[in-house]
């Protein structure tokens, strides 16, 4: 909403524009006129709208036709004042005044129009007959008052809609011709339907009619008052309440009746509660809340982010089976201007049999979204209304933003609940099976991933020590010359070779002598495609006196040709080597450590899974 609202009076010398002005301010009709008021300003806590209100005069004795064309541009709304008793000022409304201001305006911001009509105590009759046509010929007329400045008839409600015309503009939501809301305030209030119905039923009910008038008018709704509304809607439209609850239907109509009697106020209330602006646009500071993130932080998704997200699952998975079809998926995301997700994240995260994605990978996707760009998450909570449904002040409210890396180095423990791990290895070393394997995807699996559909990330999670963690696999394009800043940094390195090629070892020796042999980020060797014959890697030494010689552990042995789903034991050992880059390498080979971790993620994957099938039959 407009932080300050400018008015400017224009019309024929002698129709009581300044008269109007000082009635107002002195709440008396002055004794002597002057040419022109100066311009005033009435503060925010004295207008019924709370907003700070210019209002200019203008006068043809006093300004050029230059001045008065840079008025036009700067006003927020423009008072056309007539004399009800001047037929010549009511003509001169629109053969001289609307088409100057047209022509000083800007087209594509149109500047609502308030006909005037003053001195109503100098005559027994109303010009409303008269100036009802115009009202229908110029749609950028929001409205006409008849006042009078001498006896102080509606010079409060003059100025009144004058600033409503400007906060509460009735041209973006409604056209008059048609006398039906115009497409984009129907799509913005559509939006704001499917948010607030909670149970995703097609209908409100009166708790969800109840939560949204607490969330848009701070105030619920009486018993009987519900009832009243839902009867205005059953009088007027066969199919606009359903089982006791308002349609959609029935919500438009609300609002359309709302906005031909006159009351655009509380439609703008509630879009704008739902941060629509003026264009009814989500407004950018609605979607994209202030969230600092300084260098060497991650963000993740909060406790109240996971709980709002299982809702919103929970509201859209029909069928019960914990995950979310074409169909339940794009019901989902229906209230986005676009479709967020691509058939690449079916192979980014977690599916069923049938290639839907389950609760698991749904939570893993958001899990990632907010890893590597926080500020698409804020958009996308945002088109949720998780900040409404949430009751927060911001999307950014479910945001954690982890503590610098380097404190965590020092105090040898971290909170964080996400760790990244690139994979590096030349061409057809393994690297893209390496990612779906973590999925439990074997490599029959894999032979039916369309090429247009490959993701060159996979997260899901994994459980360290009965913790469970997030690892995200990220599969670097193997160009040697040119790595990114976020290629080099990660809070694990893999370096995947094909044991059936002597040439790839060479390639993952060289990344880690170049880029990884003097920092602090742990690596670990991956042997792959290990149920093939191995082969002499043709280096100046083997693969695991390499390891030997740099500290790190023995390659780890790695394959996705398997009957059932690969091994997961290596994702473990990675995301605990993420967890604790400190620990030694001696550490890190003993077997008493590494059957200690294991053991935590088996009983925890275990319980896990009763959990999971506890809260699949409570739902």
């Amino acid at each position: 909403m407009r932080k300050d609202v400018r008015i400017l009076l224009v019309g024929e010398p002698k129709v009581g524009k300044t008269s109007l002005i000082m009635s107002l301010v002195s709440e008396e009709f002055p004794d002597v006129v002057p040419y022109r008021a100066e311009e005033i300003t009435i503060p925010a806590d004295v207008t019924p709208e709370r907003v700070p209100t210019h209002i200019v005069d203008y006068s043809e004795a006093e300004q050029t036709d230059e001045q008065l064309f840079q008025e036009i541009s700067k006003a927020n709304v423009i008072c056309i004042v007539y004399s009800v008793n001047n037929k010549k000022s009511i003509e001169k409304v629109t053969s001289h005044w609307i088409p100057l201001i047209t022509e000083n305006t800007d087209k594509d911001s149109r500047v609502p129009l308030i006909l005037v009509g003053n001195k109503s105590d100098l005559v027994e009759h109303s010009s409303m007959e008269t100036i009802l046509p115009i009202m229908n010929q110029f749609s950028e007329i929001e409205t006409c008052v008849e006042c009078s400045a001498k006896n102080l008839k509606n010079i409060s409600e003059l100025f009144y809609y004058a600033q409503k015309a400007v906060l509460h503009p009735t041209g973006p939501l409604y056209c008059p011709e048609k006398k039906d809301m115009k497409s984009l305030c129907v799509k913005a209030l559509t939006r704001i339907f499917k948010v607030s119905d909670l149970d995703n039923d097609g209908v409100l009910n009166d708790n969800e009619l109840n939560f949204f008038q607490r969330t848009c008018f701070n105030t619920p709704l009486e018993h009987q008052a519900l009832e009243d509304v839902k009867n205005v809607v059953r009088r007027n439209l066969s199919n606009g309440v359903c089982d006791n609850g308002l349609t959609l239907k029935g919500f438009l109509f609300l609002h359309t009746l709302f906005i031909q009697r006159g009351r655009h106020e509380t439609t703008w209330t509630v879009l704008r509660r739902f941060g629509y602006d003026d264009d009814l646009e989500l407004n950018q500071d609605y979607l994209f809340p202030p969230l600092k993130v300084p260098p060497d932080c991650t963000t993740e998704l909060n406790h109240n982010a996971y709980l709002f997200l299982q809702s919103v699952f929970d509201k859209h998975d029909k069928d019960r089976d914990c995950a979310l079809s074409p169909e339940e998926l794009s019901d989902l995301f229906d209230v986005f201007p676009y479709m967020p997700w691509g058939p690449d994240v079916n192979n980014t995260v977690c599916t069923n049999e049938q290639g839907w994605i389950t609760y698991q990978g749904y939570l893993s996707q958001w899990t990632l979204t907010t890893y590597l760009d926080v500020q698409r998450c804020l958009e996308y909570f945002g088109y949720l209304g998780y900040s409404i449904i949430a009751e927060q002040e911001s999307q950014a409210s479910g945001i954690t933003v982890t503590r610098d890396k380097k404190i965590d180095l020092q105090k040898k423990q971290t909170k964080r609940s996400v760790f990244r791990c690139n994979v590096f290895g030349d061409v057809g070393s393994g690297k893209s099976g390496f990612l779906q394997a973590f999925l439990g995807r074997n490599v029959n699996h894999q032979k039916t991933i369309k090429e247009e559909h490959k993701s060159y990330y996979a997260i899901s999670t994994t459980y360290v020590y009965g913790q469970e963690k997030y690892l995200l696999l990220h599969e670097v394009f193997p160009d040697f010359d040119y790595l990114s800043d976020s290629e080099l940094t990660s809070d694990i390195v893999c370096l995947v070779y094909d044991v059936s090629n002597p040439y790839s070892f060479d390639y993952c020796a060289k990344v880690f002598k170049q880029y990884f042999m003097d920092s602090k980020i742990p690596c670990m060797m991956i042997a792959a495609k290990s149920d093939l014959p191995e082969v002499k890697q043709l280096y100046s030494c083997s693969p695991l006196e390499f390891c030997r010689r740099h500290k790190m552990p023995p390659p780890q042995s790695f394959t996705c040709n398997t009957a059932a789903a690969p091994c997961r034991d290596i994702y473990t050992k990675l995301t605990t080597m993420a967890m604790y880059p400190h620990m030694s390498h001696a550490d890190l080979k003993s077997s008493t450590f590494w059957l200690r971790a294991s053991v935590g993620a088996t009983m925890f994957a275990v319980l896990g899974f009763a959990m999971y099938r506890v809260l699949l039959k409570s739902r």
